[in-house]
């Protein structure tokens, strides 16, 4: 333990040149490859305005021949934190560098013991990483904590066989910090008939800031013959803390005409992130490949709710068992008529 402590608080000393143009094991080295990889592949540079060659040069004077490890990092950190981008990290073997600021100045509009206690009353049904029950009222309701979560299409049966008879859904993704782009398909698939353009992605085609591709498109399908769909009214619960690929979620969900978005704007997270190495062993991800809407528009600073549909859950009346977005998803669908009437109406 003491020699880790040693390597980590010791100055720099490697035995080349920071002069050289191919970038060394050095203190100006490893600064140097860190500031070229980001400056070559980031890619929101120009839709933040950043000027990265002040950046870079502003933390390189704090560098010096006493340096240690562990206050480059410190530096570096730093410095990536001005690309103010949730997807951007620094990793050794003793840390890993993450901006927070995209989401820890925001209200968290959401409380879990809130939403288990009083409206789910300890009591649902579990599958694929999605919490789901049948609330009073007859509102079916999903709850999808991470993109990380595997979805599976079997899982998708069982939830809507069992939410079947319903009024309305509620899809809610509060603090789903996102995960899998190909879960977005699976769940989207239950809710569209044909085929569609959900939005688009572009990639690098050169170290300059703005040299991207032509914007492809992304496609998604409806679930295979078989399956169980969803063709009623959906809400989906948004505040700060949804992000990357639950951003992307709630971008392609605002085109569905029988959706609305309640809550607070997402987090943003609209770059795919991408992963190179230091020559110090440090790994670096950064947004690589911007993601747009459906209207070709950038999805990097997060989806705004449905118009008139913008809604806050206080701490306050969260402590006291009363979820004021999760309240008005509720009054959207309260009236709807059930799907299957009785037969004795029909």
């Amino acid at each position: 333990m003491k020699k880790l402590l040693l390597l980590i608080l010791i100055p720099l000393f490697f035995s080349s040149c920071h002069d050289e143009p191919s970038y060394q094991n050095t203190l100006y080295g490893n600064f140097d490859a860190l500031a070229d990889i980001i400056d070559r592949h980031y890619c929101f540079f120009s839709d933040k305005n950043i000027d990265w060659n002040e950046i870079t040069e502003k933390y390189r004077k704090e560098l010096n021949e006493e340096t240690t490890v562990l206050e480059l990092f410190v530096i570096c950190a730093r410095m990536l934190d001005e690309l103010q981008d949730g997807h951007v990290n620094l990793s050794s073997r003793f840390s890993t560098s993450y901006y927070r600021n995209w989401w820890s100045e925001y209200p968290q509009d959401f409380n879990l013991r809130t939403l288990e206690e009083y409206y789910l009353d300890f009591n649902w049904f579990t599958t694929s990483g999605i919490m789901y029950k049948q609330l009073p009222g007859e509102i079916a309701y999903m709850y999808y904590p991470s993109f990380s979560s595997v979805i599976s299409e079997s899982s998708l049966d069982y939830i809507f066989a069992i939410l079947a008879n319903s009024r309305g859904l509620i899809i809610d993704i509060r603090n789903n910090g996102g995960g899998m782009l190909t879960n977005i398909n699976t769940l989207l698939g239950r809710f569209i008939d044909k085929k569609m353009i959900g939005g688009y992605i572009m990639h690098k085609t050169g170290p300059g800031h703005d040299d991207f591709s032509e914007p492809y498109p992304v496609e998604y399908q409806p679930a295979a013959e078989g399956h169980i769909k969803w063709n009623g009214d959906i809400v989906v619960l948004t505040n700060r803390s949804c992000f990357s690929a639950a951003n992307s979620f709630v971008a392609v969900m605002k085109q569905l005409p029988n959706v609305k978005i309640v809550g607070a704007k997402t987090g943003g997270g609209g770059g795919m992130p991408f992963t190179s190495e230091i020559p110090l062993g440090w790994s670096v991800r950064f947004s690589a490949c911007p993601i747009l809407d459906a209207d070709k528009n950038n999805i990097e600073y997060g989806i705004d709710p449905t118009p008139g549909c913008e809604v806050h859950a206080s701490e306050e009346e969260l402590s006291q068992g009363y979820d004021a977005i999760l309240e008005y998803a509720i009054s959207l669908l309260k009236d709807n008529p059930l799907p299957y009437p009785d037969e004795e109406e029909e």
